[in-house]
């Protein structure tokens, strides 16, 4: 035997005395499209597959307004009516305790929330008159602006959406993938093509993002919900850290204007912030940018579970690099240019107060009561701003409004006019900072009440801290965001105090609605160099009605401890955990 056949020999022998290695169970497919094929691996993704969401707005207009609520079969009711903005909205009266145990058809009542699309924020006052009449006439005067820069209706009946559609559209608005697995809303700067310091005018990129894309059966079947946001205001006014693709705008030393790109960010239960890909995208590149990381969520996003259906999961396995090689390889076909970060805010993003506009016309920041109007105060606003001259107005990612184009001698008596409708252009850093999701009232979601919680806690800060406020002493900025769930929708990590809904246990074994408390989060701004998480603190919660007297509390701690120069953020990282208690 060669020395070859005995080393062969002894080492079958050796194999043979050694146990059998047990083979790893081949991983599961993530439902990848061009990886796995487009086999649907769970109920939504089949039923997505059988039928494209946008087709049901032909059974809403034939059938279900004609045959009613109960004629409405649960696959679109449940599913594919959020193609067109809708939701069924929170039966009355079901406390918070029970929305994890009760199925979403005991939850419901057999009316929508119905959220109105308004890409950039841009309206016209007609536009606006149009939205609150219709709240007015089929909402039961509700309306909310969400920190999406949507207008949100309720109670809504499936028998009044065609006439509601029908006005819509007359104005140049929709509901069309206001919700769903679908590009959702684009955020845009409320102050685009008007601010003095504007670096690029994002607006004509956003019209033809709406109109190539918006109501395309091309990406009708995303993954999970997509949220753009595009901005070229140097104060970074659209929380782009936390949205799947966003575009900040630059200027590049050899290149001109452009925009900074970034993907994979998004909050909710398990919070990731976007990443720069380093790479500078053009003017003319931007909707082929856009929708080259759109295509590469539809076609690599994870399907097979819901929970891990966002572009943050496949980013957090890729990363930048390789994100960024897939785009321009497989989906661009040629490189993106290198390209600078964007510079640090100066300026708050907010857009609250009054401005002057590089025509020489001022615009002006105002803002309601953590997101809560009425339809009536809408057709008034609508009326007052064109009784002042101003035709046009935006709504902004942090729930406020932004009133454009308005002479200087009209000014002060519109902020006026305007404080009368209860929106301040001059508002204090309690109101100015504090925003809530819509919680329990309507969400079926939701474990404590939100908007009425915001107003209370609001107003009795004012007046405990007035002290405070009148000698200086009070953060010219500071952000309480409640959240009546852990989903996020008030980005509850990004806020200086970020309160998230739960039931809290009480003495006599009866939970009681509260929150979770995150200190210290915030995005990009003139207070900070960089996004960040806010601070959770093992074993603090408060309960609802305690919100006011913790918040006074921990306001009061950190005036007295800060450092010179110290940001609230800043300290809630630093200091001790008794401190915050």
């Amino acid at each position: 035997m060669t020395d070859t056949a005995l080393a062969g020999a002894s080492a079958d022998s050796a194999a043979a005395k050694r146990p059998a290695r047990t083979s790893r169970p081949a991983a599961k497919p993530h439902g990848q499209w061009k990886v796995d094929g487009k086999t649907p691996l769970n109920a939504n993704e089949t039923w997505k597959q059988e039928d494209d969401g946008l087709n049901v707005r032909e059974r809403i207009e034939t059938i279900y307004s004609k045959e009613g609520f109960d004629a409405i079969p649960g696959q679109d009711l449940h599913g594919r009516f959020r193609w067109w903005g809708l939701y069924t909205q929170r039966k009355p009266g079901i406390d918070g305790g029970k929305t994890a145990t009760l199925e979403p058809h005991e939850l419901e009542d057999k009316y929508f929330m119905l959220r109105v699309r308004i890409d950039g924020g841009a309206l016209t006052t007609e536009q606006l008159r149009v939205i609150g009449q219709i709240s007015v006439d089929f909402a039961r005067d509700s309306a909310d602006l969400t920190d999406r820069q949507n207008i949100q209706l309720h109670w809504i009946r499936v028998e009044d959406i065609p006439e509601i559609w029908t006005r819509l559209e007359g104005v140049g608005l929709s509901t069309t993938e206001a919700c769903g697995d679908v590009p959702r809303v684009i955020l845009g700067s409320p102050v685009a093509g008007i601010a003095k310091d504007e670096i690029i005018d994002p607006t004509p990129l956003i019209e033809e993002l709406g109109e190539r894309f918006i109501g395309n059966p091309l990406l009708s079947n995303l993954p999970r919900k997509y949220k753009t946001a595009i901005t070229g205001h140097p104060s970074q006014d659209v929380v782009h850290e936390i949205n799947d693709f966003a575009l900040v705008g630059v200027r590049h030393p050899e290149l001109g204007v452009g925009y900074d790109l970034w993907a994979g960010g998004a909050l909710s239960t398990n919070p990731m912030l976007g990443k720069r890909l380093g790479a500078f995208v053009t003017p003319e590149q931007a909707a082929d940018v856009w929708l080259g990381v759109t295509s590469i969520f539809r076609d690599y996003g994870y399907r097979r579970m819901r929970t891990k259906a966002r572009l943050k999961f496949l980013m957090a396995d890729w990363g930048p690099e390789k994100f960024r090689q897939i785009l321009e390889d497989e989906y661009l076909g040629y490189k993106l240019a290198d390209g600078p970060a964007a510079p640090k805010p100066t300026t708050p993003g907010d857009h609250i107060g009054v401005h002057e506009q590089k025509d020489g016309k001022f615009f002006i920041g105002a803002t309601p009561l953590a997101g809560r109007l009425s339809g009536a105060a809408l057709v008034k606003l609508a009326d007052t701003l064109e009784a002042r001259g101003s035709y046009r107005l935006r709504t902004t990612p942090h729930q406020k409004l932004v009133v454009l184009d308005v002479e200087k001698d009209q000014v002060e008596p519109l902020v006026a006019e305007l404080d009368a409708l209860g929106l301040s252009a001059r508002p204090s850093v309690f109101r100015r900072g504090t925003i809530a999701c819509t919680g329990i009232e309507y969400c079926k979601l939701a474990i404590v009440e939100t908007k009425y919680t915001a107003a209370t806690a609001v107003a009795e800060l004012e007046r405990r801290l007035a002290d405070l406020a009148g000698s200086g002493q009070l953060p010219h900025a500071l952000s309480l965001h409640i959240n009546g769930c852990p989903n996020s929708c008030a980005r509850i990590q990004t806020a200086d105090i970020g309160l998230k809904g739960m039931m809290l246990p009480t003495p006599d074994g009866d939970p009681s609605p509260g929150f979770q408390v995150h200190l210290g989060g915030g995005l990009a701004s003139n207070e900070r160099e960089e996004a960040g998480l806010g601070r959770t603190v093992r074993g603090l919660k408060v309960y609802v009605d305690d919100l006011p007297d913790y918040v006074e509390r921990v306001v009061r701690t950190f005036v007295a401890q800060r450092a010179e120069g110290q940001t609230f953020a800043e300290w809630a990282h630093a200091a001790d955990e008794e401190a915050l208690q």
